[in-house]
């Protein structure tokens, strides 16, 4: 029996990549897909259609006719259509907003670190899961076997994030700065480097710069805070760092985790610096045996000039599922202290890799259950 999964907002950039992936892992194969639209019900759909039309997105009987719902279409349709869709379907929700990440009866997932706690879960009769942070997932594709072995006291990230993060209209608009800077540049002199940097500037503050999105001027430059503030001087951003982390590994006591989140002026890569406080002193090599054992996507990068300058940057990673994790070092503040720097992929294992995975779960799980 094959399984109907409804998409919706497989437009966007989360659900393109996501639709992408599902076709080079031949995820399609004995599914049953439905595409839904907000906007365009009864115009043509993609490919996997097989011809039928956009059904609408605000049809509660037509979602409620899926085994599986995946949406990548954002956190007010969650708010909007989930609670009422849930008085009449009991089906699988599988979701890339962040509206649903802390609610008791969903599950955040990322398999690779937290596959037991989704299986569990599925035992129980969960049937509501969510994506995580794009940052948090990232750090723990890389670290979370530190704090799976009990060593991690507490842990500061810096973050480093990608225009992505923020959607696509943010990429556009990054981009369009970068043509705006550049034009500038090359109406100066490019050897005298003064004039070019006065010139750089004078752009950047200009009103004619475009910055509707950010709000701020990002190509060459940088906007030290992202979503909105809570109460306790931190970001929402950064609060999803110790919120999201110790749900998802279900660690109790919960490991305090913090840090300042930056949006810089990349496409698509998040990259974090990070410092550990260990609960004792680790050997190096030890550290990063453990790391290295994580999963398969994961690489320990020695922490030397000419690796980090090759294998560790936002150019290197983007459009792969690779998390490589260097700049591996004991820290002046004493032996228990780690420094790390990792980057990885914002729209793959930060958004639409772990929705895919979570789909080939539970299709497995309905599979099982169709044979009992």
């Amino acid at each position: 029996m094959s399984l109907k999964v409804g998409f919706i907002g497989w437009r966007g950039m989360v659900g393109s990549v996501l639709l992408d992936r599902m076709r080079a892992e031949g995820d399609f194969a004995g599914l049953e897909p439905v595409f839904f639209s907000t906007s365009q019900a009864g115009q043509s759909g993609p490919p996997e259609a097989k011809g039928a039309a956009l059904r609408a997105a605000q049809d509660l009987d037509a979602l409620s006719d899926c085994d599986v719902l995946v949406s990548c279409q954002g956190g007010e349709y969650t708010q909007t259509v989930y609670p009422r869709l849930r008085k009449q379907w009991s089906g699988y929700w599988i979701d890339a907003a962040s509206t649903l990440r802390m609610d008791p009866q969903a599950v955040i997932v990322l398999d690779p670190v937290n596959g037991k706690q989704i299986q569990t879960a599925l035992d129980r009769g969960i049937k509501t899961f969510a994506g995580g942070n794009c940052t948090v997932s990232l750090m723990l594709m890389a670290a979370a076997p530190l704090f799976q072995a009990g060593l991690v006291e507490w842990l500061i990230s810096m973050t480093y994030q990608a225009a992505s993060g923020a959607g696509a209209a943010k990429m556009l608009e990054l981009v369009q700065q970068m043509k705006e800077l550049s034009s500038a540049a090359t109406r100066t002199p490019a050897q005298n480097a003064l004039e070019v940097d006065r010139a750089m500037t004078e752009a950047q503050r200009s009103t004619e710069l475009p910055q509707a999105e950010f709000g701020a001027p990002l190509a060459g430059s940088l906007i030290p805070w992202i979503d909105k503030a809570v109460p306790n001087g931190q970001t929402k951003e950064e609060w999803k760092g110790s919120a999201e982390t110790n749900k998802i590994l279900g660690l109790e006591p919960p490991v305090p985790v913090d840090g300042i989140c930056v949006r810089v002026g990349t496409m698509r890569c998040h990259s974090q610096a990070l410092c550990f406080k260990l609960r004792r002193e680790v050997p190096l090599t030890e550290v990063e045996q453990l790391l290295a054992s994580g999963n398969q996507w994961v690489r320990v990068i020695p922490n030397e000039k000419e690796a980090s300058l090759h294998e560790l940057t936002p150019t290197k990673v983007s459009g792969t599922l690779s998390v490589p994790i260097g700049r591996l070092h004991k820290l002046n503040m004493g032996p228990e202290f780690l420094g790390a720097f990792t980057v990885g992929d914002q729209l793959l294992w930060g958004a639409a890799e772990p929705l895919r995975r979570v789909l080939r779960i539970v299709r497995g799980e309905k599979a099982v259950a169709s044979t009992v």
